[in-house]
């Protein structure tokens, strides 16, 4: 079978899309763009944006990636702060004019007609460099931090991550993921290592998705928990999308807590399970389930070290909670300083700030961050109950606000598709927890407000139990979140 690219508006071979991403290397550096220089690339998933980050990566650019909708004003801030000269975008990014940015459509034109000098991408010079990518933490509980990563170290973690899961050259990937972000982007190169297909889905439209996927005979899905639980709601209100799916083999998931009733349902519905994993930004891939082994987020890949360690830094045995550590030779190079200058960061185990533990056969599982609140003289993780409450069926995310004589009242958002109500909520709550764990507030949502990684946006949670504890009530509106319904306080 012959790889492909297919995106929603052309199919190409890999080889056809390799040799337009070597004209589109040649247009950058007619542009100026020389080895180590720092590169934006702030733009919605395509062809074009694929066929960019090759060329970058050819040209041996350090490519600062930036996620499509980022505010304009945090753009030039991170433009300057990188040095960046060159701001490469598509229509939809928003932009301040001074960078004068240039359009992906422009360098495509600037690219058709010639014949590419090279005749194959090489990457070894990009490989080389400390600052081969600048990503950014998805901020989703404070400021995104821009993270510095080794364009080999970042390729060798994909290796891993390939080799462990099983992608093989007759998969056809379909990431329903931005590009811009570590789990996307990975999905992206592996298929370029792997040699097999791709699609670049709308994965904002998940029915349209559905049905790409399908055409396009797509074997892998990966995804968020949250585009997960709508795709099932697609093909239960559409039967008829049910069969795009056919011919999938893994359903890969990652960058948010996976709930244990959504694997179950899928088991039920498509006889495979949610595969999970475990990684960060900073430090990479760094565990997965497979087919052989859909365990938790199954174990770390071969050549990364991970372990459970106590509040003294202790190892503990196996099904013992802990803080999460890892030690592998993928993590980032360092933080980028206000100065643009990589601040190094020490290797060897790196403690994560999440909670955990491992079985007897060494898969993790992952609990939830190590975020500790205290309410009437205990000491609470609100990703514990979270968890709890998940098992009982109840998908939640809690905010914890200050209360100056309870230490911390806890806001419980539910979501709420089918419009059961609070009451109902609060019944189910009430089984799966003890009283000390019981909330203060239940919210209840037609679906939980994401950031731009699919992951829930705590900071806008926590705006909108804000919002819960100076009025009283929420009022009714739709945004991002879907419906909110008032709720007694």
């Amino acid at each position: 079978m012959t790889a492909k690219i297919f995106a929603s508006d052309s199919v190409q071979t890999l080889e056809e899309f390799e040799d337009c991403a070597l004209r589109v290397a040649e247009a950058l550096a007619e542009r100026g763009v020389t080895p180590g220089q720092r590169v934006i690339l702030k733009a919605g998933n395509s062809a074009a944006y694929v066929a960019t980050l090759l060329a970058l990566m050819h040209t041996a650019a350090s490519i600062v990636l930036i996620d499509q909708q980022e505010r304009s004003e945090e753009t030039l801030r991170i433009a300057e702060r990188t040095g960046a000269k060159l701001v490469l975008v598509d229509n939809d990014a928003a932009v301040p004019d001074e960078l004068a940015p240039i359009t992906l459509y422009e360098l495509l034109v600037a690219a058709a007609g010639r014949t590419a000098l090279d005749t194959r991408l090489d990457f070894g010079t990009w490989c080389a460099m400390p600052d081969s990518l600048i990503m950014w933490t998805s901020g989703s509980t404070g400021s995104p931090k821009g993270i510095v990563k080794s364009g080999g170290r970042f390729l060798e973690n994909l290796r891993r991550n390939a080799d462990q899961v099983g992608h093989v050259a007759a998969d056809v990937l379909v990431p329903l993921l931005p590009f811009s972000h570590q789990y996307g982007l990975s999905m992206v190169l592996i298929a370029w290592q792997v040699r097999c297909s791709l699609v670049i889905a709308p994965y904002r439209r998940l029915d349209r998705s559905l049905v790409m996927a399908g055409q396009s005979g797509g074997t892998v899905l990966d995804a968020t928990p949250a585009s997960y639980r709508s795709m099932l709601n697609i093909v239960t209100r559409n039967p008829g999308l049910r069969e795009h799916l056919d011919r999938v083999r893994m359903f890969c998931v990652g960058a948010a807590p996976l709930d244990q009733p959504l694997v179950d349902r899928y088991v039920e519905e498509f006889g495979l399970p949610l595969l999970d994993s475990y990684g960060s930004t900073e430090l990479g891939n760094i565990a997965f389930a497979t087919l052989d082994n859909p365990v938790a987020c199954g174990t770390a890949m071969e050549g990364i070290r991970l372990r459970i360690v106590d509040e003294d830094g202790l190892p503990v045995p196996a099904g013992q909670p802990g803080e999460i550590e890892v030690d592998t030779p993928d993590a980032l190079e360092g933080f980028l300083g206000e100065d643009g200058e990589l601040v190094p960061v020490p290797g060897g185990w790196t403690r994560t700030g999440d909670l955990g533990h491992l079985d007897e056969h060494g898969n993790v599982f992952v609990l939830g961050r190590k975020y500790a609140v205290h309410r009437n003289g205990y000491t609470l993780y609100p990703e514990l109950i979270e968890r709890k409450a998940a098992a009982a069926g109840c998908s939640t995310r809690i905010v914890a606000l200050d209360d100056g004589s309870r230490g911390s009242q806890l806001v419980f958002f539910v979501e709420d598709e089918a419009d059961l109500g609070v009451p109902h909520w609060r019944g189910v709550l009430r089984a799966a927890l003890p009283e000390f764990e019981q909330p203060n507030t239940v919210v209840t949502l037609d679906r939980f407000p994401l950031n731009r990684n699919g992951k829930p946006d705590k900071l806008r949670l926590r705006e909108l139990a804000e919002r819960q504890r100076a009025g009283g009530l929420l009022p009714r509106q739709r945004d991002t979140a879907g419906q909110i319904r008032p709720t007694p306080a």
